[in-house]
């Protein structure tokens, strides 16, 4: 349908028109040296000593649990309310994601104590998710995983310009893992990056994204090898030119994207206090600086979310759910070793959980359209 007011949307001109027409002209489309400034300019712009480049975000969560030693039995701490990506890379290294709870219904993000109460003689890792562009307690977390011996991954999906303490999201455990989404800060249609400090991991990452080879076909085409070694079991997980080059393209825009975003989660929560002043808007705490990538809500207790939502759309506004805690699914509910503590927030939070409408190109009389239904959907049920 037509959205009056569509959930997200992405912002593409001239400028990636021509970084297309830049790739094709060129003749080289698969991974190359676009990509390779693409890696470049993405690992400076978060403060990262490396970058690789990959087909989805997915397959840098995957990439992490390997570089990091994931091995079949190993226990992972993850969040339930992120979404399944997080959960599934750890199963696709044979590991067991082990789900903790949030902080509160007012930090989305999951708790340090939780985590304590997570792990085991099993437990090697704990990867967090920034939920909406809004940091984990880091340092709590990190002084946990130092105690205890674990890595720490960050799915970083949502995070692209968040930092805390100065140092961008991403670049606090031993791998971060960025989305491209369409629905991202940045955009690539589909795409990721996987970035660390740590030379070992970064030689591992870029071994595993293709194939397990010694030498990409880049190399060969350029003459800087004529053959090439199979020294692990590898993926093909690359990226392309085309998507490198809108990559480039769109962080340029990072910026002013995210100005943008904060000035209109500024503007909701104004008007959410005044107009609909049940709705528990989440993050309004200070801890670093988000890229504020989604909006999300919490409904007042008792009210319907799936009356709310078809409410909400048949005003032309689309709205959504971030996310469905994981252990719900039919493909993790029942599985005991997936659970070792209670996860009464999660499932508050879920049940409760709306994302409104939040992206560049919306202007401060949206959000009033936006929140004006909210103040009429609440009224009314």
């Amino acid at each position: 349908m037509a959205w009056r007011v569509p959930l997200a949307d992405i912002d593409f001109g001239v400028e990636e028109e021509e970084a297309v027409l830049r790739v094709v002209r060129s003749r080289w489309l698969s991974m190359g040296e676009e990509t390779q400034s693409f890696e470049k300019e993405f690992a400076d712009f978060v403060g990262a000593k490396h970058a690789f480049a990959v087909t989805n975000a997915t397959a840098a969560l995957h990439l992490a649990c390997m570089a990091v030693g994931i091995q079949p039995g190993d226990e992972v701490i993850v969040p339930s309310l992120t979404f399944v990506a997080t959960a599934n890379a750890v199963r696709y290294a044979g590991g067991v994601p082990v789900f903790a709870d949030i902080e509160s219904e007012e930090w989305l993000t999951i708790s340090p104590a939780s985590i304590e109460k997570c792990i085991t003689k099993r437990t090697r890792a704990i990867m967090v998710m920034h939920y909406g562009g809004y940091p984990c307690d880091m340092p709590a977390i990190l002084e946990i995983a130092r105690k205890h011996g674990l890595a720490v991954i960050e799915d970083s999906a949502h995070t692209i310009g968040s930092e805390l303490g100065g140092k961008k999201l991403g670049t606090w455990g031993q791998v971060g893992c960025f989305s491209f989404f369409s629905n991202k800060n940045m955009t690539t249609g589909e795409g990721g990056m996987a970035v660390t400090n740590d030379d070992e991991l970064a030689a591992k990452l870029r071994v595993l994204r293709s194939h397990g080879m010694t030498s990409l076909s880049w190399d060969r085409h350029k003459g800087h090898a004529w053959t090439y070694d199979v020294v692990d079991l590898g993926y093909n997980y690359r990226i392309d030119e085309i998507r490198s080059a809108l990559g480039r393209t769109q962080l340029k825009k990072v910026p002013d994207f995210n100005r943008r975003r904060e000035s209109l989660t500024r503007l909701y929560r104004e008007m959410l206090g005044e107009l609909a002043p049940g709705v528990l808007v989440p993050f309004q705490a200070q801890r670093g600086i988000s890229c504020h990538h989604i909006m999300p809500i919490l409904l007042p207790e008792g009210v319907n979310r799936f009356d709310f939502m078809e409410g909400m759309k048949a005003g032309g506004i689309q709205t959504s759910i971030h996310y469905p805690p994981i252990h719900h699914f039919q493909n993790y509910a029942g599985r005991m070793d997936f659970l070792k503590t209670d996860l009464t927030v999660t499932e508050s939070a879920g049940t409760r959980e709306i994302t409104l409408p939040l992206y560049p190109a919306m202007n401060d009389v949206d959000v009033e359209i936006v929140v004006t239904a909210i103040q009429n959907q609440l009224a009314g049920l």
